[in-house]
């Protein structure tokens, strides 16, 4: 049984890791707040009694689920919004928003050209595809270091392997990725 310290220690450990994970997953700061801020307190509310041992394995599925939640419920809101937004006619007068009006500060998403988003977007994808490439090992290796923030001995004990493998791993992922994006004319 976790105590109520080690349960709060976890958490704190956690928080910069999901968040991380969480932005990668939905793009966006504030709904990866939220994912995190709800993955925690089913943990603490459902799980708080599970041994200290079991909370990452735990709250890492939690994460997930609380991820693609967020995303089913985009996908319907989105859905009635699509479906609401042409049953009626808008006035000129409303049409009007002044946070349009508003310019994007420099380095900012919103400033970037729709060519840049476009392209990096696509930058985006093309390494999504080739992680989704990486052998099993490779792939968990690689994302629990530089995506989750997780160190050599977190990841270790993840994964049910020694921390050498684990270097091993994300070696030989890191090297398969610079070669197949550098075929492919991306250089990070």
């Amino acid at each position: 049984m976790a105590t109520d310290k080690e349960l709060s220690d976890f958490l704190e450990t956690a928080e910069r890791r999901a968040f991380k994970q969480a932005v990668y997953a939905v793009r966006k700061d504030e709904s990866a707040l939220d994912i995190v801020q709800d993955a925690m307190v089913k943990l603490a509310e459902k799980y708080g009694d599970k041994p200290a041992a079991e909370l990452p394995m735990l709250f890492q599925r939690i994460l997930q689920n609380t991820i693609l939640d967020y995303f089913r419920r985009e996908k319907v809101r989105n859905t009635w919004v699509s479906l609401f937004s042409g049953m009626h006619q808008q006035d000129e007068e409303e049409d009007f928003d002044p946070l349009d009006t508003l310019e994007a500060e420099d380095g900012s998403e919103a400033s970037e050209s729709s060519y840049d988003k476009v392209e990096r977007m696509q930058v985006l994808s093309l390494i999504d595809e080739e992680v989704k490439k990486l052998p099993a090992r490779q792939r968990e290796a690689f994302l629990m270091r530089y995506w989750e923030d997780m160190d050599v001995a977190e990841t270790a004990a993840a994964m049910g392997c020694s921390e050498g493998s684990v270097k091993t791993h994300c070696s030989r992922a890191t090297q398969a990725l610079a070669q197949s994006l550098k075929a492919k004319g991306i250089t990070l």
